[in-house]
C-alpha cells in the first residue's frame, strides 16, 4: 500500500509506459516478423495515401512548400526503422513567412463574427472524425503507440475542436459600474494575434488540437511547430483544416530545424504569444499495483496489431536516457523488480519496468524518464509521502490511489500540481484545465479557462454621456 500510493504520488514520468512494441531479431522468426510488419505499414501508409492525407510538404499561407534550400528529413517508423517519408527541413526563413501570412491573415479571421468561426471549427472537427481510422493509422505509423491508443488520441484531439467550436460564441465581456453618473465603463475581450504553438511527439495531434482550438476560436491565427519526428499527423490534420473552410494564413506549419524555428517565432514582434509543451507532459494512464499486475497488462508489440498496449520509443536516443536512468539508480542501491533492459524485439524497444527502492538522489526521482519505467518509493507516513511528491521543480500532474475519503482531500490539497488525479490515471478532458505550477509551464489549456490565454483584456471608458 505504501509503496503503491508513493508511485501513484509521483508525476507521471512514465508516459512511455505507454510505447513499447515490436521489432525484428536476427533469427529467421525476427526477420519473417520484420516483413510482416513491413507490409502493414505498407498497406496503412497507402490508405493514408488514398485519403490524400500524407503530406511531406510545410504548410505556409494556404500553399504546401518545400523548404527554400531543398532539405528534407525522414520520418521513420520507431518499430521497424523504415523511412515513412522525406519531409521539408525548414527554418528561419521559412518561420518568417509563416509569421508573415498568419498577421495578415490575423486581420480577415479575426474580424469574422464567433458565429462564422464556430462554424469552421465544427466542420473541421467532423473532417477529423470521418478520417478517424487514417490519422491513426499515420500516428502509429510514425509514433508507435498501438492503434487502440491512437484511435482515441483522434476522438480526444478532436474533442478540443468540437469544444471551442462552441466556446467561440461565449467570449463575453463586461460592464462595471461606474463611480461617475455620466461615464460607461466597458471590458472587452479581443485576441491577442499571431500565436506560435510548439508540440511534442507525444501526442501529435491532440496536443495541437489543444492549443490551435482556442486560439482560432479567440480569433487569433498561428504557427505550428510539430515534432521533426512526428510532423506527418500534424500536417494531416492542417489540410483537414483548409478542407473546412478555414482561411489560407489562419494555419501554417513549419518543421525541421528546430532551434532556427523557435528562435524566428521568440524573435518576431509579430508573434504575441508562444504556447509550448515539451518533456514535462504526462502519460495517459499510470497504473497501481504490484509488478505481477503490470506483467500480465501489458503486452508489448507493433501498434498496428490489436493487442499490442506497449508501442516503441520514438527513437534510440530515448532508448539510452532510459538506461542511463536505470543505471543510475541501480548503481545507488535501486533494485529491478521487473525488465530493466532493452526488449528482445530490438529497435527502440524497451521491456516494462519496475525499479524497487528508489531514492530522491536518483535521476528517476528527480527528472522525467520518458520510458516504461514506474519508481517505486517507500514512505511511512502521510507527510513523508507529499514531502517527496512535492521535491521537485516539476508541477503538472499528481495521482493517489486511496480509500480514504478524508485523506484524499488532504493530500489533494497539498500536493503542489496543476492537475490532481484521485483513484484515477486519465484525467484530462477538454472541459477541464491543463497546466502546471512550478517549473512545469505558465497558463491553462482546455476548458473556458483555456481561452483567457489568447484574449487581451481591454478597458473603456466613456465620459460625458449626459
Amino acid at each position: 500500500m505504501a509503496m503503491a500510493m508513493a508511485m501513484a504520488m509521483r508525476r507521471a514520468a512514465a508516459l512511455g509506459a505507454r510505447h513499447i512494441l515490436a521489432a525484428s531479431s536476427t533469427s529467421s522468426s525476427g526477420v519473417l516478423l520484420r516483413r510482416h510488419m513491413s507490409v502493414d505499414a505498407g498497406a496503412a501508409m497507402e490508405k493514408v495515401r488514398a485519403a490524400g492525407l500524407l503530406r511531406t510538404q510545410g504548410l505556409i499561407g494556404g500553399k504546401w512548400v518545400d523548404a527554400y534550400d531543398g532539405k528534407t528529413i525522414e520520418v521513420q517508423n520507431p518499430a521497424t526503422g523504415e523511412t515513412l517519408a522525406n519531409v521539408s527541413c525548414m527554418g528561419s526563413k521559412e518561420t518568417s513567412d509563416a509569421i508573415a501570412s498568419a498577421h495578415s491573415t490575423f486581420y480577415s479571421w479575426s474580424k469574422l463574427t464567433a458565429n462564422e468561426r464556430s462554424k469552421a471549427l465544427r466542420k473541421w472537427h467532423d473532417l477529423i472524425i470521418s478520417h478517424k481510422e487514417e490519422l491513426a493509422l499515420l500516428m502509429t505509423l510514425e509514433q508507435g503507440k498501438p492503434m487502440k491508443e491512437a484511435l482515441v488520441e483522434v476522438t480526444y484531439g478532436a474533442s478540443f475542436i468540437e469544444y471551442f467550436a462552441e466556446e467561440a460564441k461565449r467570449i463575453y465581456g463586461d460592464i462595471i459600474p461606474p463611480t461617475l453618473s455620466d461615464r460607461r465603463l466597458l471590458v472587452l475581450k479581443q485576441p491577442v494575434g499571431v500565436v506560435g504553438a510548439v508540440t511534442p511527439w507525444n501526442f501529435p495531434l491532440a496536443m495541437i488540437t489543444r492549443k490551435v482550438g482556442p486560439a482560432l476560436a479567440c480569433g487569433c491565427t498561428v504557427v505550428v511547430k510539430p515534432s521533426e519526428f512526428t510532423p506527418l499527423t500534424a500536417l494531416a490534420a492542417a489540410d483537414l483544416a483548409l478542407q473546412a473552410g478555414i482561411p489560407a494564413g489562419a494555419i501554417n506549419v513549419v518543421m525541421g530545424n528546430a532551434p532556427e524555428i523557435g528562435d524566428a517565432l521568440l524573435q518576431s514582434t509579430q508573434v504575441r504569444k508562444i504556447t509550448f509543451t515539451g518533456s514535462t507532459a504526462v502519460g495517459k494512464k499510470l497504473m497501481a499495483g504490484s509488478a505481477n499486475t503490470v506483467k500480465k497488462s501489458l503486452k508489448v508489440g507493433n501498434g498496428l496489431e490489436e493487442s499490442t498496449s506497449q508501442g516503441p520509443l520514438i527513437n534510440e536516443a530515448a532508448v539510452q536516457k532510459v538506461e542511463k536512468f536505470i543505471n543510475d539508480a541501480t548503481s545507488k542501491g535501486a533494485n529491478i523488480m521487473l525488465g530493466g533492459k532493452r526488449h528482445s524485439l530490438g529497435m527502440s524497444f524497451y521491456e516494462p519496468t519496475v525499479v524497487g527502492n528508489v531514492s530522491n538522489d536518483m535521476l528517476l526521482f528527480r527528472e522525467e524518464v520518458f520510458g516504461p519505467v514506474a519508481p517505486l518509493v517507500p514512505f511511512k507516513t502521510e507527510e513523508d509521502a507529499i514531502r517527496m511528491a512535492n521535491d521537485t521543480n516539476a508541477g503538472l500532474a499528481a495521482y493517489i490511489f486511496t480509500k480514504s475519503i478524508p485523506r484524499s482531500w488532504r493530500v489533494s490539497e497539498a500536493l503542489e500540481y496543476g492537475l490532481v488525479g484521485v483513484n484515477e490515471g486519465i484525467i484530462s478532458t477538454e472541459v477541464a484545465p491543463f497546466g502546471g505550477v512550478k517549473q512545469s509551464g505558465l497558463g491553462r489549456e482546455g476548458s473556458k479557462y483555456g481561452m483567457d490565454e489568447y484574449l487581451e483584456l481591454k478597458y473603456i471608458c466613456m465620459g460625458n454621456l449626459n
